[in-house]
């Protein structure tokens, strides 16, 4: 696909431009940008973008999922919300309840990229599946997919070569058999058996997709995601006479699908996880604060003192596996329960989990400073990075992530005017 056209609808005019500089950033092209619903459909039907970018909660006549839901079913355009935060309960309201069907205000680069790559490649997917869907009879005569037909008590009667290399098993054997047998399906999320497809599909008298989570268990043990459908036989009277499975390997989309959630959410150097994924697990923190009276927590922000140093002396290399080795370190210091993510830079922050008081915070502090004092021997240099820390106390005040992370990073700066390897508790009088 050339640079991908996408359409920008939203009635916040800055905020329009800098979307539209942002995409443009990133290789897209935006042929224009518009603020009212009824304008976005007639330039979708002008442009025929690969994609609309549109606010959720869009002033005019017509509302942003009003908006939407024309230029899906009219255009088989794909949308993108952009909206600002709401708790759960809101989204699920507003239908925005698939994994990257919106985008939060204030948008970062990065996460927009991710979220339009993941919408244009689930779109493709979506019209890819949809045509095989179209094709399901051509599939099965031209035994292009694994295909498997069952009786009505859902026993094998036919297995192409597809199917039998699929399985390991050959037609022979598998002839007769419960398809559960030969195909011997487990829902991989919940890791518990799923029941005879052909058995349901003539039972419910219906054309049924296959699980989400559908793995394959083959004759030799290997684990394969498998997508596709299972529909009823029918002869020319209309009476059902048996079923037929068709299905294919769709591990590579699964990987993908699973490596692009990982970019999403954890570092690409020290694969922790990243600042989209700390705020979430922050905001969850601060919800359990809210319905538990005896629940506290702490928010620690971290600098790692002199850090251009090493880069300057050793190289960017040394630096990034410097990086590493402190990232491992402070995940040991911590509890299974805590959370600590790299920010970027030379910068991290740790959640510490049900707490009693400030001391117990202090003794991770420590813990902290007394692992990084140890010298990391990094391609036979001894080298020594200590860290200025920032501690912040749940309190009643905190209602939002960003309030306590501030917090953190003003006893941060305190830490670091006091001299290396020290923390800080914020207190009110920092912001005087």
């Amino acid at each position: 696909m050339d640079s991908p056209k996408i359409l920008v609808v939203e009635d916040e005019k800055v905020l329009a431009v800098d979307i539209r500089n942002r995409l443009q950033n990133l290789g897209y092209t935006v042929p224009d940008i518009t603020d009212s619903g009824e304008e976005a459909i007639k330039k979708v039907a002008e442009t025929h973008p690969h994609l609309v970018l549109i606010d959720i909660c869009l002033s005019g006549k017509i509302n942003g999922v009003q908006v939407a839901d024309i230029i899906q079913n009219n255009f088989d355009v794909p949308v993108l919300y952009l909206t600002k935060y709401s708790p759960e309960p809101i989204l699920h309201k507003q239908q925005l309840t698939e994994p990257f069907s919106y985008i939060l205000k204030p948008i970062a680069e990065r996460d927009l990229h991710v979220a339009v790559e993941m919408a244009l490649y689930k779109h493709e997917i979506e019209k890819k599946l949809e045509e095989k869907h179209q094709q399901l009879t051509a599939i099965i005569n031209s035994m292009g997919c694994a295909v498997v037909v069952t009786d009505t008590n859902g026993c094998v009667q036919i297995m192409n070569p597809v199917a039998e290399k699929l399985t390991g098993f050959k037609q022979n054997e598998a002839i007769g058999k419960d398809l559960t047998e030969v195909f011997n399906l487990i829902d991989k999320e919940m890791n518990e058996p799923i029941e005879n497809l052909a058995k349901l599909a003539i039972k419910a008298d219906a054309v049924l997709s296959l699980p989400e989570n559908c793995t394959l268990i083959a004759k030799d043990g290997r684990q394969i995601a498998i997508g596709d459908s299972v529909a009823p036989i029918r002869d020319d009277d209309g009476k059902i006479t048996g079923a037929v499975l068709v299905c294919q390997d769709i591990s590579k989309r699964k990987h993908k699908e699973a490596q692009l959630l990982r970019n999403a959410f954890y570092d690409g150097l020290t694969a922790l996880p990243n600042r989209i994924l700390f705020i979430d697990r922050l905001r969850q923190a601060i919800e359990r604060s809210k319905r538990r009276n005896d629940y506290d927590f702490a928010v620690l922000f971290l600098d790692l003192d002199g850090f251009k140093a090493i880069n300057d002396r050793f190289g960017h290399q040394m630096g990034d596996n410097s990086l590493v080795a402190i990232a491992r370190r402070l995940a040991e210091c911590l509890r299974s329960g805590d959370t600590v993510a790299r920010f970027g830079g030379d910068e991290f922050a740790i959640i510490l989990e049900e707490i009693k008081d400030v001391s117990g915070a202090i003794n991770i502090a420590k813990r902290i400073h007394e692992s990084l004092a140890l010298p990391l021997n990094l391609n036979g240099h001894d080298i020594i990075c200590t860290a200025s820390i920032g501690i912040a106390l749940s309190g009643s005040k905190h209602n939002e992530p960003e309030s306590l992370l501030r917090d953190a990073d003003i006893a941060m700066y305190r830490a670091k005017h006091q001299g290396k390897a020290r923390y800080s508790i914020f207190d009110e009088a920092m912001t005087r």
